[in-house]
């Protein structure tokens, strides 16, 4: 990505797209769901209860991979809307296949950058929950500038969760879980839900890669924070920053 494409996006995106291999399923799936459950990009505001037929709690995921832990969640909570960003073809059209095969009717994908999902399309204190699963850690030092936790997009997730809302994250690099929840304990909209790191809640199931990599000892941190009951009146304060 050139300095140009930077600028003209307004922020250092924490992705690249790759040409990665898409399969006949993949792109079959991906050219069918995505004219039912996905959800064009549009800088302007969207309305969830429209877009799911209903009025229920809305979970956003921000970089699902191959779908398979947000399919699951879906299917376990069916009580619940699931809202999915992802940029890479072959993790979009892998969801969209789970969506079709379990018949699950509570899930829309962005295939769009989140950073511009959030602040052009969700409106201030829509979501329930942010759930951000392994996101690319990059871990070259000069590259730690594209991780998706920084201070400013911390601070553009916690304006768009209601008051009590939570965002959960994970990550298997400690470095990483270390600036997280440094960057997390730093918004003053948010409130850690334990005393440092959190154990892994029941909600998120174990992929294949983690449970491998935690036979071979590797870690894996949970972080889970809170938006303040409190909230209001300084989220009204800055509101014109992010609306």
């Amino acid at each position: 990505m050139g300095r140009g494409t930077a600028a003209r996006a307004g922020h250092i995106r924490s992705f690249v797209r790759r040409q990665g291999r898409v399969s006949n399923a993949q792109q079959r799936y991906h050219q069918e769901m995505m004219a039912k459950i996905g959800v064009p990009y549009t800088a302007a505001r969207l309305d969830l209860d429209t877009l799911f037929g209903r009025v229920a709690p809305r979970i956003l995921e921000i970089g699902f991979g191959m779908g398979e832990t947000s399919a699951a969640i879906a299917a376990l909570h069916p009580e619940n809307d699931y809202l999915g960003i992802e940029v890479h073809t072959p993790g979009v059209g892998s969801l969209c296949k789970l969506v079709a095969e379990r018949g699950l009717h509570n899930q829309r994908i962005v295939q769009h950058d989140a950073v511009e999902v959030l602040r052009d399309m969700l409106t201030p204190a829509s979501l329930a929950g942010v759930h951000i699963f392994f996101p690319d850690p990059w871990p070259k030092l000069r590259h730690h500038k594209r991780r998706l936790l920084q201070a400013p997009f911390v601070a553009l997730l916690a304006s768009r969760l209601q008051p009590g809302g939570y965002l959960h994250c994970a990550t298997d690099w400690e470095d990483y879980a270390q600036q997280m929840l440094a960057v997390l304990s730093a918004e003053t909209l948010l409130e850690n839900t334990a005393s440092g790191y959190a154990p892994r809640p029941e909600q998120r199931p174990q992929t294949r890669f983690e449970q491998r990599g935690r036979r071979l000892g590797h870690g894996v941190w949970d972080l889970v924070f809170r938006r303040r009951l409190d909230s209001l009146q300084a989220e009204n304060d800055r509101q014109d920053e992010f609306a």
